[in-house]
């Protein structure tokens, strides 16, 4: 059996107030794209959880997201089957792209499945939440409102890009240590993030002519990482340069995503990205 992993990318994202225990409120849109991993599996019956990959990572296995999952899987399941993982690895690490929140998630379908568990979603969801603040989101996928630290999830009406419009993604040759990003980044309160939710509502459709407005798409990390990270920065100038009607950094980077109003103005743009990038990928948004 085998399970993709769609990575995500934030249309919003807002730091409301740092808490008591040293997270962050956040209000953010996560979106899914076209764009993943793959997670494969065959059944063990001793019981064992035995990873590869399709090349080296630079981890030990007992920090892997897939590994974390299967087994936070397993042992909420009280299940006494295994599994040989294979995981087929393509997005970059630190790229604000939740590639390895995309693999748990996708590690905690693949096993609901093969192990026969026929747990629903809300279930996985609440295992992922102990993996990453982004699993819960990525088991189901889509696009939904997250606020907290991410788990507190409102999924809405699946978004679709304008017709003949494509998104290009594209991380840069750097990245971004988290608490870096959050280590400067203004806490706003709640007004803009209320405000952004019930402009939402009025304007609701499945599809996002109204949301090519550049003002509709906000990051606050942007504030904190552009200054220390000029190359993040660059990237988004560049992909305004080159014709993007809405470009923007995810998550807390590096990675800046844009929209085009078609697939060969984003295409143009991916061979101008070539020397400044790691990753790219000309593609969509994902749902199911």
């Amino acid at each position: 059996m085998h399970e993709y992993a769609p990575a995500k990318i934030n249309l919003f994202l807002d730091v409301i107030r740092k808490r008591e225990d040293g997270y962050h409120d956040l209000g953010t849109v996560f979106q899914t794209v076209d764009a993943g991993d793959t997670v494969e599996a065959t059944l063990r019956e001793d019981g064992e959880i035995h990873l590869t990959y399709n090349e080296p990572q630079n981890y030990p296995l007992e920090s892997d997201l897939v590994f974390k999952a299967a087994k936070a899987l397993k042992e909420f399941a009280k299940c006494d089957l295994g599994a040989d993982i294979h995981l087929t690895k393509v997005m970059p690490l630190g790229a604000g792209l939740g590639g390895g929140s995309a693999d748990a998630a996708a590690t905690l379908r693949l096993l609901n499945g093969l192990w026969n568990l026929n747990l629903p979603f809300e279930t996985l969801e609440s295992i992922g939440a102990r993996l990453g603040a982004d699993v819960p989101f990525l088991v189901r996928g889509g696009t939904a409102f997250a606020e907290g630290i991410g788990e507190r999830l409102t999924f809405v009406e699946p978004l679709e890009l304008p017709h003949d419009a494509a998104l290009l993604i594209a991380t840069p040759l750097d990245s971004v240590p988290t608490k870096d990003a959050y280590a400067g980044v203004p806490k706003s309160g709640p007004d803009r993030w209320e405000q952004y939710k019930a402009a939402w509502t009025a304007q609701s459709s499945s599809t996002i002519p109204q949301f090519l407005n550049p003002a509709s798409y906000f990051n606050a990390f942007e504030i904190s990482v552009f200054p220390t990270h000029p190359l993040v920065a660059e990237m988004k100038q560049k992909f305004i340069e080159l014709g993007a009607d809405v470009a923007l950094m995810s998550g807390s980077g590096a990675s800046v995503f844009g929209i085009f109003k078609t697939r060969e103005l984003a295409e143009k743009a991916a061979v101008a990205m070539k020397t400044i990038s790691r990753y790219q990928t000309v593609t969509k948004f994902w749902h199911r």
